[in-house]
């Protein structure tokens, strides 16, 4: 169980150093999405790259799930495959049987947030890496409707969907890195780098706590790398 955080509770000149990266980045940093869409692959290191979150309060009015459509009909239409099974191909670590309208027999997955093996493909949820909710409350509140279908939906970036036990999924819920962490300490960094990356990926904001929690935990995956493209 994760000890509720507290920022009182963060000292010492590691993490001093690192909240200063806020004042060192400039807001060019912060690309709309239409400016961007051109821009090649970016890697950088994650302190760089929670550095780089924009700041913004957020605000759930109006939020319905429902208004991110999803599972549709994913990269390709004549498959048979929703999003959700492509994930599933994608990820499974022992490929499954594809039967007709993409039914899926065996296979073998690894949920990295507990580092659990799992089988069949019905016992595992896909989870949005930045959760709808969140998504809603960082930006996506202001996207067209096939924004919202493109982010439920997004195979452009492998961390942006990821297969995990139900059990995880359901825990994390809504909540950001502030809130909520895998419970497999081998998973903090990949965690942290690839919610970093689908906030970026997408220009969503973090609000303060949460941005200042993703800046202290960086001290501990300090060659840890951050991938992404914008979203087109």
């Amino acid at each position: 169980m994760i000890t509720p955080w507290k920022p009182a509770a963060l000292a010492g000149t590691a993490l001093t150093l690192l909240l200063s990266l806020t004042a060192a980045v400039p807001a060019a940093h912060a690309v709309p999405v239409e400016a961007s869409r051109t821009e090649a692959v970016t890697v950088v290191p994650l302190t760089v790259a929670a550095a780089r979150l924009p700041v913004a309060d957020e605000n759930r009015t109006g939020y319905n799930r429902t208004l991110f459509r999803h599972w549709n009909a994913g990269l390709n239409p004549s498959d048979g495959c929703n999003t959700r099974n492509e994930v599933l191909i994608a990820e499974a670590t022992t490929a499954p049987a594809v039967g007709a309208r993409c039914a899926l027999t065996g296979g073998v997955w690894w949920s990295y947030y507990d580092e659990q093996r799992v089988t069949p493909a019905g016992s595992l949820d896909i989870d949005h890496m930045v959760p709808l909710a969140e998504a809603w409350d960082s930006g996506a509140s202001a996207w067209t409707p096939a924004r919202r279908e493109a982010y439920a939906n997004d195979r452009g970036q492998a961390s942006s969907l990821v297969a995990v036990t139900a059990r995880a999924n359901r825990a994390k819920a809504d909540q950001d890195p502030a809130q909520w962490l895998p419970p497999a300490p081998g998973a903090l960094c990949r965690y942290l780098s690839e919610w970093t990356a689908t906030k970026l990926r997408w220009n969503l904001t973090a609000d303060t706590t949460e941005r200042t929690r993703l800046i202290a935990l960086s001290t501990q995956c300090t060659t840890t790398k951050v991938t992404w493209t914008p979203a087109p």
